[in-house]
């Protein structure tokens, strides 16, 4: 019997991108962790360091399961853009990112029932256009920008924004797929 799947994660981009692999997790459940950056953290170790207390706190309640989890941090800099509740911190983060280069780091952690974790960081580069008024107010119209870090969702209508992309367009959404596929492969979980 192959160990059962836990995703630690109420993402259903997650859910959907894992499901574009031909993965199905048998349990979906949220962590539930704090994700205040602490201070003096950087956008890349915070990162890391979320996907590994998801995958903890998933293996601590279910401890007969394979946890998979994930953490995506937009960055401007050292600047950790987190998710966007509101239409007003949307609209500052995408007036940040309009016209300039920034970065989106996504650390995957999985671990075995009884084993430590095993995780994976990957950083792309995104350049967003220069966007004007009229670009920005009917983007925050769509509410598309609701709850996602860095304010925009770049597998939906902020494709158009994207002049440029270095690294991994699934990382971006939120599971980088090839490091997600090798860690499962590397901790023996096969399926057909």
């Amino acid at each position: 019997m192959t160990t059962p799947l836990l995703l630690a994660s109420g993402s259903p981009r997650r859910l959907e991108l894992l499901a574009q692999i031909g993965l199905r997790p048998d349990l979906v459940e949220p962590a539930g962790c704090d994700e205040t950056p602490r201070r003096g953290e950087t956008p890349r170790a915070h990162a890391l360091r979320l996907a590994l207390e998801k995958a903890a706190a998933g293996a601590a309640r279910h401890p007969d399961h394979l946890v998979l989890a994930a953490d995506t941090v937009v960055a401007a800099g050292r600047r950790i853009l987190g998710k966007a509740e509101t239409r007003e911190e949307a609209e500052r983060m995408l007036r940040l990112l309009s016209g300039r280069r920034h970065r989106v780091w996504t650390a995957v952690a999985l671990r075995p029932p009884g084993q430590p974790a095993r995780s994976r960081l990957v950083g792309s580069i995104v350049t967003f256009q220069r966007l004007t008024d009229q670009q920005i107010a009917a983007y925050l119209d769509s509410g598309e920008w609701r709850g996602k870090a860095g304010g925009y969702a770049i597998q939906g209508r902020a494709a158009a924004f994207v002049r440029f992309l270095s690294g991994s367009h699934s990382g971006v959404v939120g599971l980088p797929l090839f490091e997600t596929a090798q860690l499962l492969r590397g901790a023996g979980w096969l399926r057909p």
